[in-house]
């Protein structure tokens, strides 16, 4: 079955940088979208960043373009976030996720309401 694993979350001082990784697993990576997804205390979840199925195209959402990177990693089967530069308003909970619906389809921004498949979080924190 499609399950998904997060790590690498932790403390970071502001400016710092951190990679996450997500284990994925009962699907092939490079067939459909996945994305990460983080919430903070208080607020709505959002979404990050994402990639395409088979096209590979990828998305960033405004407030973390330049600084973070979204990697795919199809022979591991592995999808990374590196983030670089980190600030205080970074500090959230991050999740990956896939959207099964069918191969091939894209990514866009959003909360994520269309992604059926999410692992379980890694927390991020970084203090200024």
């Amino acid at each position: 079955q499609v399950q998904l694993a997060e790590s690498g979350g932790g403390l970071v001082q502001a400016g710092g940088s951190l990679r996450l990784s997500c284990a994925t697993s009962g699907f092939r990576l490079n067939y459909y979208p996945v994305g990460w997804f983080r919430q903070a205390p208080g607020k709505e979840r959002e979404g990050v960043s994402c990639v395409s199925g088979t096209e590979g195209i990828t998305y960033y959402s405004k407030s973390v373009k330049g600084r973070f990177t979204i990697i795919r990693d199809n022979t591991k089967n592995i999808l990374y976030l590196q983030m670089n530069d980190l600030k205080p308003e970074d500090t959230a909970v991050y999740y990956c996720a896939t959207d099964q619906e069918y191969p091939s389809k894209g990514c866009a921004g959003g909360a994520g309401t269309e992604y059926d498949y999410w692992g379980q979080g890694t927390q991020v924190t970084v203090s200024s």
